[in-house]
């Protein structure tokens, strides 16, 4: 019991040290005047995502060092990487739908955000299929990361730039950020620890307790933001945080995995995780085609419960 209050602090410390991390760093870059089009895509887009990418690295470091088990650390922050990725992609979506109501999907939206997403599953599916990330795949995943990175800089409107918020003191700013980024480091790996153990006692699938404990504690940050944004009923913000964290959790999670210390896929990513969130992905899509870009509660309702249908076979089929 005391091991896993530690897991649940460390946790804690690792989503909040994330957040702190992003905003000093946003404050640096604006004091740099660096545009809100590359802040968006880099900054705030990794950002997000950062618990989860922490915990790769984390992850590999302890892989290389053998202070981890290979095949239980990886299961564990694969498993953390797509069931953060699904709360999103599913639940945070679907309950800013039905608190909208009815929401519009622009069409430089499909091209920015979403045709990117579903095309970031494919590629993972793909390059993961044998059971192995090698180092091969982790640097074709980070180029495909490249390419969204610069595809989003080139297309994002930059009329009317403004630079609030920028740090008054960008050496203390930037020193905070190290730290907190030190903390989520430090977090995660007690956190894999912890996770660890708990596989190898219970004989549980490392790749499920990822889900349950990465997975959802990495996602907290947006549910904020999917609030927010259903009371100032803004969906550009939330829409694109959301399917945006989709695209650079496989694409950077994985491919620096892999690229660091390769990875050994879980089936349950392989034959359920992937191909759900893809078949969902492309679901949605035909639906929003079919209402000329509009979702509805309706939708939204749909979202929510594919959600706990992607967690009911997860535990049904691959908790062990």
């Amino acid at each position: 019991m005391g091991s896993l209050l530690i897991a649940a602090a460390a946790l804690g410390v690792m989503v909040k040290a994330a957040q702190v991390a992003v905003d000093r760093l946003t404050a640096v870059a604006r004091a740099f005047e660096i545009s809100d089009a590359v802040l968006a895509s880099t900054i705030v887009a990794v950002g997000t995502s950062l618990p989860e990418i922490g915990s790769h690295l984390v992850a590999s470091a302890g892989i290389l060092s053998g202070t981890l088990d290979y095949r239980i650390a990886s299961a564990t922050v694969m498993g953390g990487n797509m069931g953060s990725s699904t709360v999103q992609q599913t639940l945070l979506v679907g309950v800013f739908v039905l608190g909208i109501g009815r929401t519009a999907f622009s069409p430089s939206f499909f091209r920015s955000t979403y045709y990117p997403m579903i095309l970031a599953f494919a590629a993972t599916l793909a390059l993961s299929f044998d059971g192995t990330i090698s180092r091969l795949d982790g640097a074709l995943l980070l180029v495909g990361f490249g390419i969204y990175v610069v595809a989003g800089i080139r297309t994002a409107r930059e009329d009317g730039q403004s630079y609030d918020g920028r740090s008054t003191n960008r050496t203390r700013d930037a020193l905070v950020a190290v730290g907190a980024l030190v903390l989520v480091f430090g977090g995660a790996y007690v956190v894999l620890l912890v996770v660890q153990d708990v596989v190898e006692t219970l004989g549980l699938n490392g790749s499920m307790v990822g889900v349950v404990t990465i997975g959802l504690a990495s996602a907290l940050p947006e549910l904020t933001t999917v609030v927010e944004a259903i009371r100032r009923r803004s969906a550009d913000i939330a829409l694109g945080t959301l399917i945006g964290s989709n695209v650079v959790n496989p694409l950077v999670g994985f491919g620096l995995g892999g690229l660091i210390s390769t990875y050994a896929v879980p089936p349950s990513v392989i034959r359920w995780d992937l191909p759900f969130k893809l078949l969902v992905a492309v679901g949605f899509l035909f639906v929003l085609r079919r209402n000329a870009g509009v979702a509805t509660r309706r939708e939204g309702a749909w979202l929510v419960g594919s959600y706990f249908l992607f967690v009911s076979v997860r535990f049904l089929f691959y908790a062990t």
